[in-house]
């Protein structure tokens, strides 16, 4: 029999709720949903990648706080393509945004709302796709909205979920019978299973059922890949552009495959599997305003995994490390060096539930926050509140520098106390150089500026503004240059391999003592960040 409760209409302030327990209840998923990966490469990000999509929708859930059907779709729809990652992030967009859609002039949601909306979001996931492949999400997606499309609208919305949620699972174990690979591989479709995860966690919302303790792993499909070229996995988000959604798909189609380029209330949002992730990011730059932009080295993902113990008899570390990282390149030091990574920085700062996310995702009982911006450092102590159950720590590093310099000292094995000092002391002997440009006329600390002029900042302080980001970098590094030994320089997707290795070139020739290690994927905002220890 079904309950009455369960027949009633949802209004938006609960389905809202739902959709923030659904985020939650996928990032204790993860690492499960990470260890299916192999399509449309075995990179292992399918899970952190859906979740950080389902993050940004939260995020604007929060700032919304949605009274009505047009302002929920509003943060579904926009929360999602802003917060899109990944070949699996942008198709969940997508579906959201269908969703959306159908939702948008609805007053509450009963069964027929709820199967229409279904209907719209397979629809709106096929369209983004060049090249739907069947065997994936899509259909996972697709088996749910015509199942739904059978209900009674007598069931209820909440048994409707928990009728296609199953219809879902059969439709997820059918995946290996029609896509190769993952026969090939021994699994199920990763995207489908992160999909249903989000159903599932509608559904417990509505259940006031509590989180799960997070599958433990015992083996990834990509180990049983062999090494190989798998490209750049390559993205970015547009504002302002000045050319239809179409032109954009055109003109970065020759670049690659798994190409899927979608557009919304004035943002494109692009993803493709490329060689040339640079040379790509600086063409699309000239049609609009790169909000963000991240390349991750596909084929080094797949050999970190390759290189990785056997999880089974893995010990648990001791301490685990999170930071709040912007900047491809950046992100990539930290992940290299052992961080679990949450994406934010300056005018994008994560929320106190994107963070605590990535501390409930780790395996250790102890875990270290690095916030990175002075804005996020509250964000990251009210953590130490919502995840009682860890031995969270914040170090309140300020800056990327700080933060890179004082993930460099970080040990798993250590312990917290001991290695909280060693990284707060390598924090405090760095510098964080920034280049951007300047957003109005002002006069600051005896520093004139003009809008659209180049700036530099030395640990957030303006110093100098110039007419190139190469000489306001020359000019940083005058006095504050001559103590230092060590510096990262990182560079933007606006400068070009050439002028950044010139540039460090030069600054080892003015600065003799100085030796200075080039990576592209400064963050949006900056051609240059140069971090000195």
């Amino acid at each position: 029999m079904i309950d009455a409760a369960t027949r009633q209409p949802l209004d938006a302030a609960s389905v809202a709720a739902a959709f923030r327990f659904a985020t939650d209840w996928l990032g204790v998923h993860i690492d499960e949903v990470n260890a299916l990966n192999v399509y449309p490469v075995p990179d292992g990000d399918t899970g952190t990648n859906m979740h950080l999509t389902m993050q940004s929708v939260r995020r604007h859930l929060d700032d919304e706080n949605p009274s009505d059907m047009s302002k929920l779709a509003h943060a579904l729809a926009y929360g999602s393509l802003l917060g899109a990652r990944g070949n699996s992030g942008v198709i969940l967009s997508q579906i959201l945004k269908g969703f959306a859609e159908a939702i948008r002039e609805a007053s509450t949601l009963g069964t027929t709302e709820v199967a229409a909306a279904l209907a719209q979001a397979t629809e709106s996931a096929y369209a983004a796709v060049m090249k739907p492949v069947e065997g994936t999400i899509l259909s996972v997606c697709r088996a749910m909205s015509e199942d739904a499309a059978s209900h009674e609208d007598e069931d209820g919305p909440i048994e409707l979920l928990k009728r296609v949620h199953a219809v879902g699972e059969i439709a997820l174990e059918k995946t290996p019978e029609q896509l190769p690979l993952l026969a090939q591989a021994g699994v199920v479709d990763a995207g489908g299973l992160g999909l249903l995860r989000i159903i599932e966690g509608l559904i417990a919302h509505f259940e006031q059922r509590d989180l799960p303790p997070p599958p433990k792993i015992e083996k990834r499909a990509q180990e049983q890949f062999e090494e190989e070229a798998f490209g750049y996995c390559t993205e970015f988000l547009l504002s302002d552009v000045t050319v239809p959604t179409s032109d954009i798909q055109a003109l970065v189609a020759p670049y690659g495959d798994s190409l899927l380029v979608v557009g919304a209330e004035g943002f494109v949002k692009g993803h493709i599997h490329t060689e040339e992730p640079e040379k790509l990011l600086a063409e699309v730059g000239r049609y609009g305003r790169m909000v963000r932009s991240k390349v991750e080295d596909m084929s080094e993902q797949h050999a970190e995994i390759l290189a990785g113990v056997e999880l089974s008899e893995a010990a648990a570390p001791s301490t685990a490390l999170v930071a709040v990282s912007d900047g491809y390149g950046v992100t990539k030091v930290f992940r290299s060096l052992g961080a679990r990574v949450v994406g934010g920085g300056q005018t994008n700062n994560p929320s106190v539930q994107d963070i605590a996310d990535a501390v409930r995702s780790v395996g250790a009982d102890s875990v270290i926050v690095m916030p990175n911006n002075k804005n996020i450092i509250m964000a990251a102590e009210r953590v130490i509140e919502l995840v009682p159950e860890r031995d969270v720590r914040v170090l309140p590093t300020r800056s990327l520098g700080q933060e890179l310099a004082a993930a460099i000292m970080f040990d798993e094995n250590a312990e917290p106390e001991s290695l909280l000092a060693n990284m707060q002391d390598a924090a405090n002997a760095s510098h964080t150089l920034e280049v951007t440009t300047a957003s109005r006329d002002a006069t600051i600390d005896d520093v004139e500026v003009r809008e659209g002029q180049f700036i530099g900042l030395v640990d957030g302080v303006l110093m100098v503004a110039a007419e190139t980001p190469e000489e306001t970098l020359r000019n940083l590094l005058v006095g504050v240059g001559d103590e230092a030994e060590v510096a990262t320089l990182f560079y933007a997707s606006s400068i070009s391999e050439e002028q950044a290795a010139a540039m460090a070139e030069e600054l080892m020739n003015n600065h003799e003592d100085l030796e200075v290690e080039v990576h592209v994927g400064a963050p949006d905002l900056y051609p240059y960040l140069l971090v000195l220890e």
